[in-house]
């Protein structure tokens, strides 16, 4: 069984009134949460969020885990919808999950919406994001528009194309690793990687071994930085994989063992001589005859080819197989459609139309027009159908003419209309969750 150990820390910063962000630190379940919306309700937002997610994550499954974030999504618009006083209010949820896999081995489940963040540092060298941003300037820079570095001082980067209570339905990001002894990884607000750069991060997480201690020196580096947001780290080491490690080596050992045996049967005397002969072509000895040469080739050899072979084909009818089951939303032109399967293709089975939907990228909200441009992945045609219809409903009810640069108000004076599928952290509000 997969064995935690982990450690975390909040801070309210150097600019705000109170703290916004909510952190869960539970054996098998990390959370953190970065809510907005006015004074009070950025902070209940992401209370509820982690509160919900773990009253609705009993089963060991990514998809329950998935499940409770759409759960929590609910609540949080419940809630604004109850309280006019926290109309408009929302927040991001980054999670790490202990699940179960089909096989029953320990899985990590990792659920994202927002732009906080999720980092692992592996084998303490490299440190790799692996949540990706919903927010605005995030896709203008996957897109090429924007440099990292320009993306880092736009003044729209604090527009979110995605969070949790801003619309009844939400698509949640999520993936599944293998967790392995010593992997360390970082949940945090954008508090943190805000104010300190990437590369000081990897040096604290890479000196600094107790968890609590690392998520403390952090947020005090985020704080010398300027601090002007709210900032949470939690760290999560992992400390014992279910043999995951131990299996991966004694499976390059097998790889290296039949790599050497393959040499010994392949470099007969033959192939050692034409092998000598390119390396000094001056000094070899004349190659042998045809014949000898053939009469090497052993039912050994033969056999391993055939193998070879089966191997390969084998692995392409099933590359093909899940090719020809995947789905995704993208253009014919300027209308959107389901595609079935995978975008540009894989091998000789290119993907075809599966449903035209009748819906032009130019009545597509702005949050989703990149997506769809790219290619919106989604693991059935049922979830593609979904993401289409929930795409339609808002593009209905805001007739077609949703911008990116809609604002959610940092206040408790809300109008109706903030309630819309791009948040704005509170620009321009010294409430606002830069």
């Amino acid at each position: 069984m997969t064995n935690f150990r982990w450690g975390s820390a909040t801070d309210i910063g150097q600019v705000r009134q109170n703290n916004q962000d909510a952190v869960l630190s539970d054996d098998g379940l990390f959370l953190v949460a970065d809510g907005m919306g006015g004074h009070r309700g950025g902070e209940v937002a992401s209370a509820i969020a982690v509160e919900q997610v773990q009253a609705h994550f009993t089963e060991p499954t990514t998809e329950a885990l998935v499940e409770a974030v759409q759960a929590a999504n609910k609540a949080v618009v419940d809630r604004s919808d109850t309280e006019p006083e926290l109309r408009g209010m929302g927040t991001t949820l980054t999670g790490l999950a202990r699940v179960r896999s089909d096989e029953d081995e320990d899985r990590l489940a990792i659920v994202n919406v927002g732009d906080s963040r999720l980092y692992l540092l592996k084998g303490g060298t490299q440190l790799q994001q692996i949540t990706e941003d919903h927010s605005l300037v995030a896709t203008l820079e996957r897109q090429g528009q924007l440099t990292k570095a320009e993306a880092a001082v736009h003044p729209h980067r604090n527009i979110l194309t995605r969070a949790l209570g801003i619309d009844p339905m939400v698509l949640v990001d999520s993936w599944e690793i293998l967790p392995f002894v010593g992997d360390r990884y970082l949940l945090c607000s954008d508090g943190l990687f805000n104010e300190v750069p990437e590369e000081e991060i990897t040096r604290i997480l890479r000196e600094v071994d107790d968890p609590d201690a690392a998520a403390s020196t952090l947020v005090e580096m985020a704080n010398a930085g300027g601090g002007r947001d709210n900032i949470t780290v939690l760290i999560v080491d992992v400390l014992t994989d279910g043999g995951n490690a131990a299996a991966a080596d004694a499976a390059l050992d097998r790889v290296a063992k039949a790599t050497h045996a393959s040499e010994r049967v392949l470099l007969t005397p033959e192939v050692q001589a034409a092998a000598d002969a390119l390396a000094d072509p001056a000094g070899a000895p004349p190659p042998p005859p045809l014949a000898a040469s053939r009469s090497r080739v052993t039912w050994r050899v033969v056999g391993f080819l055939a193998l070879v072979v089966l191997v390969i084909g084998f692995g392409a009818v099933v590359m093909a197989t899940i090719a020809s089951n995947t789905y995704y939303v993208g253009l014919d032109g300027d209308e959107v459609v389901i595609f079935r399967g995978a975008k540009g293709g894989v091998l000789w089975v290119q993907p075809s139309i599966e449903q035209r939907t009748g819906l032009l990228i130019a009545d597509v909200p702005e949050q989703y027009r990149a997506d769809i441009t790219e290619g919106q992945d989604e693991p059935s045609l049922e979830d593609a159908q979904a993401f289409v219809q929930n795409v339609r409903e808002q593009a209905d009810e805001l007739g077609g003419a949703l911008g990116a640069d809609l604002v959610l108000p940092s206040t408790t004076e809300v109008p109706d209309s903030t309630a819309t599928s791009v948040a704005n952290r509170g620009a321009g509000s010294d409430q606002s969750n830069d």
